[in-house]
């Protein structure tokens, strides 16, 4: 018998040093500030760049009836500040090679900033953000500039049908929940936004015991605690805010059909299902990877794209949120086809549900997820984003450290039980947006 001895020790080297290496997470460094800040530190050397974000439950959940007010005052927070306008902070910006951000989602707001190390870099940038986000002015001029530009991208969403599909269809699953209407509002909600109204927001919900700070670069320990007290010295600490609704899945499965001038037809299927924290979501996001998450190597890209050419793209998703975040199933078809290729996608479904995947898929699957799953994170912005979810949903400090093994561990049981638990056909709400060539 020849033994390969190279081989041999080569797998060993991988069987001790590779599981090593995948669990190894960054240290996470977490404390709270003494207004109540949220704070989330990774110290990494080697390059003098600091990748820092600011979050805020202050996302278009907290829109009220104003839609949209939530994304405008994002959209609003760098236009100006008390003693800088625009063009000001645009140069500061400039002048020290710093990158800032800022955006909006249905649960969070967020800041971030990108920029080098070195003492008057850093400082200046830290200055001016510090000016963005503790006395902006919300000046009317910027106001009206900016609720003209978002009327016109809204005007222009009522020309797509995928864009119609997908408002209608949170619309569908979450009734008069805060989730249902979209993160940047609507027509008619925005026109009658003023600039009182963004103060009003602003005031209520950029606090500094709702903020949640993230920092991933080459600082000390103590230049980020006196990072966090400048950025939120001047905000108030603010009291609790009032706990976003939970969802209610009510009814049973209906199908909406609105019309629109296209020749293919836009479909979206689904429920609320998934929270940031829910002890299902492991199971789930394997199984989907299988089912509908893995591109043209899943279940329902198999069923209806490859075997029946009913759809250039089918697919499906979760998307956990702070209440229970939606199960997407999505696809687009000729008008002719639509029908055929929503029975063949609830059937997909359906049989997945009973039957699970198979153990070569399963096997696949957890592989590639955790295989892949350090690559999520391999630079600092990308960790810092990262960080920025485990933070602001408070999951639990070592979750990039254990979630390899955590997908490792799942098994075809632990898929079938949550899938026939928490997927139900019965309470699909379908969106179908075509039909008029």
């Amino acid at each position: 018998m020849v033994v390969n001895y190279k081989k041999r020790f080569f797998m060993l080297f991988l069987l001790l040093v590779f599981p090593l290496w995948s669990n190894a997470g960054p240290k996470i460094q977490h404390w709270t500030t003494d207004k109540g800040g949220h704070i989330l530190f990774v110290q990494a050397p080697g390059l003098p760049m600091l990748d820092l974000r600011m979050l805020f439950d202050a996302g278009s959940a907290r829109d009220g009836e104003q839609f949209g007010v939530a994304a405008l005052t994002s959209a609003l927070l760098d236009t100006g500040t008390l003693q800088w306008n625009a063009d000001t902070i645009a140069e500061r910006l400039d002048q020290v090679g710093a990158e800032l951000g800022t955006g909006a989602s249905r649960d969070s707001a967020f800041l971030s900033l990108r920029c080098l190390t070195k003492d008057t870099i850093l400082d200046s940038s830290l200055e001016t953000l510090k000016g963005i986000i503790g006395s902006p002015s919300f000046n009317k001029k910027d106001f009206e500039r900016e609720k003209k530009r978002l009327l016109v991208g809204l005007r222009h969403r009522e020309e797509s049908p995928g864009a119609i599909a997908n408002i209608a269809y949170y619309k569908a699953i979450y009734g008069k929940h805060p989730y249902a209407h979209p993160t940047n509002g609507l027509i008619e909600t925005v026109e009658g936004l003023t600039s009182d109204d963004l103060i009003a927001f602003y005031r209520r919900y950029y606090l500094a015991s709702n903020a949640t700070i993230v920092m991933v670069g080459d600082i000390s320990r103590k230049r980020a605690e006196s990072i966090a007290q400048l950025l939120l010295s001047d905000l108030p600490e603010g009291s609790p805010l009032s706990k976003i609704p939970k969802t209610q899945v009510e009814g049973a499965a209906k199908i909406e059909h609105l019309k629109f001038p296209s020749k293919q037809t836009h479909v979206f299927s689904g429920l609320p299902v998934l929270t940031r924290l829910d002890p299902d979501y492991l199971p789930l996001y394997v199984g989907n990877h299988i089912l509908g998450g893995s591109g043209l190597v899943s279940r329902i890209s198999e069923e209806v794209r490859e075997k029946r050419g009913l759809s250039y793209s089918a697919y499906s998703y979760f998307s956990p949120m702070t209440r229970k975040g939606p199960f997407i199933m999505g696809l687009q078809t000729k008008n002719d086809q639509a029908e055929e290729a929503l029975k063949v996608l609830h059937k997909t479904v359906e049989d997945f549900i009973n039957n699970g995947p198979t153990d070569d898929e399963l096997d696949a699957a957890k592989r590639n997820i955790s295989g892949g799953f350090v690559l999520r994170y391999d630079s600092n912005r990308k960790l810092a984003e990262y960080l920025g979810m485990i933070g602001f949903y408070r999951l639990p400090l070592n979750y990039l450290d254990t979630f390899s093994a955590r997908v490792l561990a799942v098994t075809r049981e632990n898929i079938v039980d949550s899938f026939s638990r928490r997927v139900r056909p019965e309470q699909f709400q379908t969106v179908m947006v075509g039909g008029e060539d």
